[in-house]
C-alpha cells in the first residue's frame, strides 16, 4: 500500500541497538548513543507512514514511599498523604491556577493549586482527569481528559503540558486562563496499573502531547530505587520545538544510560539533527524495541494522534476496550497482550 525504498542500517549499528533492547536490566554495557543514534537515523529514512497529527491524542499518582528522614525516626508509622482526587462520588474539584508558563508556539504548562499546600493529588500511575469548562454561551459544558506530568508526590500543585489546537474549545480556554482564576476537575481515570518491576522492559510510542502518560510511567520508575524496569522511548514530532519535556526525558538517559534510552524522529528537522528523519516506521521499531519473543516481560505502550493509532498498533479502542492489534506492532509479530493503547 505505501511503496517506499527501504534502507537497513548496517549490521553493526543493528546489533549495537539490538543489544540495548534485549539485554538485561542489570547489564553494565555502556556509554554514547551516538552510534544508536546513527543507526536509527538511517532506519527512519526508509520511508513511512503519513500521521494525522493535527488531532489531539484521546489520552491526553500512588502512595509515595517515607522519605529517608521519615525512615530514621525510631518506630515511626508512614501516614497516607492527603489526597486532591478520591473517585468514586467525588465531584469536581474547582483548582486555582498558580502559574502559565509558555513551553513553545502553541504549547503552556499550567501549574494549578491542590486545595491544602500538603496534599498530593492522589492519582495512580497511570492515570488520567477529566477538565470540565462551560463558556457563556455554550449549551453544554465541554470535557476533556488530561494526563497530569508532575510527580505523582508532589505537594500542593498539579501540573499539565497543554497544546492548543486550532477550534479546539478547551485547549483554548486552558491557553487563556491567567493566574487566579479556577478550572473543575475531576478524577482519576484510571489507565493502566503499574507496579515495580511488573515487566522487564517498557517500550513507549509516542506523538506530541501523547508523551503525557509516557512520562508519568516513565518517572514512576526512575523515582522507585525497587523498580529496575527499562525503558526505550521512540518520540514522534513534527518540529524539534516540538519535542515536549526534552529536559526531563534527557535528565533520564543522562542519570540511567544503561536503562533509558530516547529516540526522537522529526518529520521536519533542522539541517544538523542527528536524531530520526520522516517517520516512525517498521525499520526503525524494528531496530530499536524489544523482540515478541520476550512474552509477558514487556510491554509496549502508545499514545498519540488518531493517524500515529492506526499506523502503529491500530485506531479502534475505547475506556473499556483495547480493540484488536493492528498496524506495525501486528506485523512485526507483537500480541494484542503486549500491547497497551492510552
Amino acid at each position: 500500500m505505501f511503496a517506499r525504498q527501504v534502507f537497513r542500517p548496517a549490521n553493526t549499528l543493528r546489533q549495537n541497538v539490538r543489544r540495548y533492547a534485549s539485554e538485561s536490566s542489570s547489564s553494565s554495557g555502556g556509554g554514547s548513543n551516538s552510534l544508536l543514534y546513527t543507526g536509527v537515523a538511517l532506519a527512519a529514512l526508509s520511508g513511512g507512514y503519513f500521521y494525522l497529527r493535527r488531532q489531539s491524542p484521546t489520552g491526553q499518582a500512588g502512595d509515595a514511599p517515607p522519605s529517608e528522614e521519615a525512615r530514621k525516626v525510631p518506630g515511626h508509622i508512614a501516614q497516607p498523604a492527603k489526597a486532591a482526587f478520591t473517585g468514586g462520588e467525588q465531584g469536581f474539584v474547582s483548582l486555582v491556577l498558580d502559574k502559565s508558563e509558555i513551553v513553545n508556539h502553541n504549547t503552556k504548562r499550567l501549574t494549578f493549586k491542590l486545595p491544602e499546600g500538603d496534599m498530593e493529588s492522589g492519582l495512580p500511575v497511570a492515570s488520567a482527569i477529566i477538565t470540565k469548562y462551560k463558556g457563556p454561551e455554550m449549551e453544554k459544558p465541554v470535557i476533556r481528559p488530561y494526563t497530569p506530568v508532575s510527580d505523582v508526590d508532589q505537594k500542593g500543585t498539579l501540573e499539565f503540558v497543554i497544546k492548543k489546537y486550532p477550534n479546539g474549545p478547551m485547549s483554548e480556554h486552558l491557553h487563556d486562563l491567567e493566574p487566579g482564576q479556577r478550572l473543575d476537575i475531576k478524577g482519576p481515570i484510571p489507565k493502566y496499573q503499574w507496579s515495580a518491576n511488573k515487566h522487564d522492559h517498557v517500550a513507549m510510542i509516542a506523538g506530541g502531547t501523547g508523551i503525557a502518560p509516557m512520562w508519568q510511567v516513565a518517572n514512576h520508575i526512575f523515582k522507585n530505587p525497587e523498580d529496575k524496569t527499562k525503558v526505550t522511548l521512540v518520540f514522534g514530532n513534527i518540529k524539534e520545538e516540538d519535542i515536549l519535556l526534552k529536559k526531563e526525558l534527557e535528565h533520564l538517559e543522562n542519570t540511567y544510560p544503561q536503562r533509558f534510552r530516547a529516540f526522537y524522529v522529526l518529520d521536519n528537522p533542522p539541517e544538523s539533527w542527528q536524531g530520526g528523519k520522516g517517520f516512525v516506521t517498521k525499520e526503525l521499531l524494528k531496530t530499536v524495541l524489544p523482540e515478541p519473543k520476550e512474552g509477558e516481560k514487556i510491554k509496549i505502550f502508545v499514545c498519540g494522534p488518531p493517524g500515529m493509532y492506526k499506523a502503529i498498533s491500530g485506531g479502534k479502542k475505547s475506556p473499556s476496550d483495547q480493540g484488536e492489534l493492528d498496524g506495525i506492532l501486528k506485523d512485526l509479530g507483537y500480541s494484542k497482550d503486549q500491547v497497551y493503547k492510552f
